[in-house]
């Protein structure tokens, strides 16, 4: 039996700064004193869970309005101006944790803004309506932009005046480039300005994944199905062998494995295991360290 772990899956850089700086704070923390993180720090419930048990608390909004004079984590999301406006307003030390790829994008949307003030330029963002970083993108702009997350969206609105398009950093790039291609074919305006804002580190895992995937008889994609990179991912990896299936954490395992084992009348000789940005690799290790267990439990029988 073959088990490859995918060697190019695993956090990226922007999760690995934000799940340091919460090991780092919680290390540090004082005598009875409490780490917030404004909303999951990453959306992997399984790694959450972990930091839980290392004493970090997860909070949200609400509860956040209700907090002062303490430290909370603003995760590889990012947040708009609003949140650290508030929060110093109630002496709330905010760690900042935003992936710089994402912070770089909060200030080019930011400098933007300018143009549209004079008339000039309209903004688009093209992302998942209400995902964190999405909200945080709006809120460098006030909320003075149009979200975009679907060919259908883009029917739905006129464009006029000139246009500046900006992309979620986990937008699929063929998507991306769908909805920018309807947009041109419907807009009205003069001058059309595309920015290339989707992570490289996403963009390269999708051929890694596709050539990953077609080596085994069946991958197992774990990660937690509110991460959009992780169903982004999840679907490629699933266009490119069939036989995918998706995983929260190695619970999963035997009850995925015999439902695979029927399908191929139990002659599976290569599994290969992946994941998301936000799935850490322990994980993983942990899932194919099950795998192993369940063949080797099942030739004892």
């Amino acid at each position: 039996m073959k088990i490859e772990i995918d060697s190019k899956a695993g956090f990226c850089h922007g999760v690995v700064n934000a799940i340091h700086t919460a090991e780092i704070c919680l290390k540090k923390r004082g005598k009875d004193e409490t780490i917030y993180c404004l909303g999951d720090i990453v959306h992997n419930k399984t790694e959450v869970e972990r930091l839980k048990s290392l004493g970090l608390v997860t909070i949200n909004y609400e509860e956040f309005e209700n907090l002062s004079n303490c430290k909370v984590i603003v995760r590889a999301h990012g947040e708009p101006p609003s949140t650290f406006f508030s929060a110093k307003e109630r002496e709330i030390t905010i760690i900042d944790a935003t992936c710089p790829i994402v912070g770089k994008l909060q200030r080019e949307i930011k400098a933007c803004i300018m143009n549209q003030v004079k008339g000039l330029s309209e903004i688009i963002i093209v992302g998942k309506k209400g995902h964190p970083e999405v909200l945080g993108l709006l809120g460098q702009i006030d909320n003075n932009a149009i979200v975009i997350s679907s060919v259908e969206d883009v029917k739905n609105n006129f464009f006029k005046q000139n246009i500046t398009i900006f992309s979620q950093t986990t937008m699929d790039k063929t998507q991306y480039a769908e909805i920018i291609k309807e947009i041109v074919l419907r807009a009205e305006c003069r001058k059309i300005n595309i920015t290339n804002s989707i992570c490289k580190h996403v963009l390269k895992r999708k051929d890694s994944i596709q050539a990953f995937a077609q080596q085994h008889q069946i991958v197992l994609f774990v990660s937690s199905s509110n991460s959009s990179n992780g169903m982004y991912l999840f679907n490629i990896c699933k266009e490119a062998n069939q036989y995918t299936y998706l995983l929260n954490s190695s619970t999963e395992v035997s009850n995925t494995l015999n439902i695979a084992q029927i399908k191929f009348a139990g002659k599976i000789n290569s599994i290969g295991i992946s994941g998301a940005t936000s799935t850490p690799m322990w994980l993983m290790k942990e899932v194919a360290h099950t795998v192993n267990l369940f063949y080797l439990n099942n030739n004892k029988n």
